[in-house]
């Protein structure tokens, strides 16, 4: 079990609930640039949708759909799925910053405390999957230390599964 409280020592990290759903709409629609490489830009329904949607074989008790806020504001929302694809694993699902605090080392920040905690929590890697040709994406990923381990197909585009030893 992944005790939120615990993924920031800055911020304030609480469950996103379906009543922060259209917070979490507008930071999203601030980010057109990562919706380029998706199939689809963000719509109300679709957070909705990713606030209950796991993985195969994960249940929603282990599935922490957080928002990061500083002064009461939501800047960032992070999906977090415990022990997917295994027990080792943590598993970032989603991971999104609101524009203004981009190119910061905000975000930076806050996967450096997620991977500390993770990794005194027991976990001994974090996995996550990167829109391939998203240069934004995996520059910020290969910046924190996650290194691609495979190519992925989902629906119609290319998914590069990267991972971090912790």
């Amino acid at each position: 079990m992944i005790d939120i409280a615990k993924l920031s020592s800055r911020y304030d990290v609480r469950p996103v609930r379906e009543q922060d759903a259209n917070e979490v709409y507008e930071l999203c629609r601030g980010n057109p640039q990562y919706y380029r490489y998706r199939e689809q830009g963000p719509t109300f329904k679709q957070i909705l949708r990713d606030l209950h949607l796991t993985p195969p074989g994960i249940n929603e008790n282990d599935k922490y759909y957080v928002g990061f806020y500083d002064g009461g504001a939501l800047f960032a929302v992070m999906d977090l799925i415990d022990g997917y694809p295994d027990r080792e694993h943590a598993y970032i699902g989603f991971f999104m910053m609101a524009k203004a605090c981009q190119g910061r080392q905000i975000g930076s920040g806050i996967v450096r405390e997620v991977c500390l905690y993770l990794k005194d929590a027991g976990f001994s890697f974090v996995r996550l999957a990167i829109d391939k040709g998203n240069p934004q994406s995996s520059h910020f990923w290969a910046k924190n230390g996650f290194a691609v381990v495979k190519e992925a197909k989902q629906g119609s585009h290319t998914l590069l599964v990267a991972e971090k030893a912790l």
